[in-house]
Formats: structure tokens, sequence, C-alpha cells
């Protein structure tokens, strides 16, 4: 993408050129993306943590490259559990919740991208999934009912919304109490260089909207979230050093938890949790 932004876009600038991006990548399956920006690398799944059991059991045209980890992994989802996917792209992860919370859970993928709902619902239609929905809409105003999910993912999406705190606060009204997030996303490690900040394709590539680690802790405190951890991920200059040369100097991947308080204490058995 050419960039000819040369000051800090407004948010709904921002949005405007991350939805066309993504739109680009949903009608050419992916051929623009490795991670959030370039052609998907060889073994990319698999950095990121996907097995091949994982890549095997979604339809062709669900994984799109587009993650920074594998917030699946991270989630603990049972049998029955509402999940709630921020940015589903073409569904990768979706399907994989679906799999884990079987026929009686349910899973709802959001993504404000017309096209990328598109081929997430054609994707669906492919393996006949019936617990899966696609939904339009903004992470910041989700189209889903006050406390009703058990659990939310996201995978390398937060990072690229101007209106963060506002994605945990909806956030944690989606949630039912003791309702928890596991994210995959990227976190800024040092300040980014303005001439990044400015770029469109930075924008849209999941390196200029990075938000400070302390800053990701403060707003998912304000939005009323607890047991919150941020950590980087092991592999994570690899991961983000193969989307732009350098960049991990300044942005890495990160696994980001937190919980929405009350609701019945959590269980960490082994007859209760996978």
């Amino acid at each position: 993408m050419t960039d000819t932004t040369t000051t800090a876009p407004h948010a709904d600038q921002t949005r405007a050129i991350v939805r066309d991006h993504y739109g680009q990548i949903a009608k050419t399956g992916g051929s623009c993306a490795p991670g959030c920006c370039g052609t998907v690398p060889a073994g990319y799944a698999q950095t990121l943590g996907y097995s091949a059991d994982d890549q095997q059991a979604v339809p062709a045209g669900a994984d799109l490259g587009l993650g920074c980890g594998n917030p699946t992994a991270i989630a603990s989802l049972r049998e029955g559990e509402t999940v709630l996917d921020l940015g589903a792209g073409g569904g990768f992860d979706c399907f994989l919740a679906a799999r884990r919370v079987g026929p009686t859970g349910k899973v709802i993928g959001v993504d404000m991208t017309p096209d990328m709902v598109a081929l997430a619902r054609s994707n669906a239609r492919k393996v006949e999934a019936t617990n899966v929905e696609f939904r339009l809409g903004e992470i910041e105003h989700l189209p889903v009912a006050d406390g009703t999910v058990d659990v939310i993912l996201s995978n390398c999406v937060i990072n690229l919304s101007p209106e963060k705190a506002a994605v945990f606060r909806e956030a944690f009204r989606a949630l039912k109490p003791g309702g928890r997030l596991a994210i995959s996303d990227v976190v800024a490690t040092g300040p980014i260089p303005a001439e990044l900040q400015t770029q469109a394709a930075a924008l849209a590539g999941c390196v200029a909207g990075a938000a400070p680690i302390d800053d990701v802790r403060a707003m998912l405190a304000a939005a009323g979230f607890e047991a919150i951890a941020v950590e980087v991920a092991p592999r994570s200059a690899e991961v983000v050093g193969s989307w732009m040369p350098g960049i991990e100097r300044f942005v890495a991947s990160a696994t980001i938890e937190a919980r929405k308080p009350g609701g019945a204490a959590p269980c960490c058995g082994p007859a209760c949790c996978p």
C-alpha cells in the first residue's frame, strides 16, 4: 500500500485505512499478508503456536496468516461456552474455538470489513458449521448483548483500533460475570518512531497503533477487569520481525489475559479445565 498520510489520522480515517487494507486481503485470499503485512511465510502458523491438526481442521481460506499468536491456546475453552472473536477475519480462530465448545456451545465472530464477513460466512458453509456465526460490526461497538459471552478472543486486531479503551469497555460489557479475555496482540515495547506513527501501511500493519504494555494494563483495569496479565510471547521477535525488518525493536507480540469480576470461582482441576 502506498502511504500518503502526513499527519496522525483521525479515528474514522484510521478505520477506513484498516477496512480498505483488510478488504483487499479478503478479496485476494490473504495474498497481501504476513501476520499483518505481506506474503504468508511457510510455517508461519506453527511459529504462532498452531498445530498441523489445527490447520487441517479449518476450511480452506480461513487462515489468512493475519495473527500474531494463538489465543485459543490460552483460552481454556470448555464445552457449552459462548465465545466472541473480535476481528474474526476469515474465521480461523472461530472454527478452532467451535471444535472446543462443541455443539452445545456457540462462537460469534465480529469484523468491521464486509468482505471479511462474507468470506468467513462462506468458509462456515463449506464445513456446515452450525455453532458459528459472523456479524458485521466495529469492536468499539459490539453487536452483542450485555453479559452474554463466556470468553472473548482476539488475534492481532485490538492494536488496529484508534479507541482501544472503548474496545475493552465493550468487552467488559459483553462478558458474563467471571468471563475472561484471551487475546494475542501487538504491544509497544519502546517509543515508535514518528515516521511510522503517520504511515498508513504501519497503521494497517499492526505496528503504528500498538499501545505500551503499561497502557494496556491501565485500560483493562479502568474497564473493570481483574487478574490482568500481559506477557511478551517467547517467539515475538521472530513473528514481528517477519512483517517489517527491525520493527521488533519497538513492538512485540504478547498474550493478554484478564477476567471480569463475579461468577463462580474458576475451576482449575483436571475435571473441569482442559
